[in-house]
């Protein structure tokens, strides 16, 4: 009988001071700070992954290569984030255009909302180095 009680004893000591050491790690990697250029916490990020994910944009736009349209982070070189480039750009989504970057038109996305043509935006300047 008491073999029986030293090993659960022994397995409680075992059990409570691993669980012990895995809170302590998780603490520690959860106060450890993000990277500078870690832009998943953003909500405007987010808001335009998610948007673009559902969205038909990727058939032109890479992030990082140019593909029928310029590459987001191109765009997000030529243009500062300010509230006038996000509304401008919103502008150039819903409405669509050429001649800004060659000649093969963006099809207009006339069905898409203001606020969600913003929101692609910010995600797009938020792009810039």
């Amino acid at each position: 009988m008491k073999k029986y009680l030293v090993a659960i004893a022994l397995m409680v000591f075992i059990g409570a001071c691993s669980s012990n050491q895995s809170e302590t790690k998780t603490d520690a990697s959860a106060a450890a700070p993000a990277p500078a250029n870690d832009l998943s916490g953003n909500p405007d990020y987010q808001k335009g992954v998610a948007l673009i994910a559902k969205s038909d944009c990727l058939t032109c736009h890479k992030t990082d290569t140019k593909n029928i349209g310029p590459a987001y982070k191109d765009v997000a070189a030529k243009y500062e984030n300010t509230d006038a480039n996000v509304t401008l750009l919103a502008g150039k989504i819903i409405k669509g255009g050429s001649g800004v970057w060659g000649q093969i038109p963006m099809a207009p996305h006339a069905a898409m909302s203001e606020a969600d043509a913003k929101a692609l935006a910010k995600y797009v300047l938020l792009l810039r180095k």
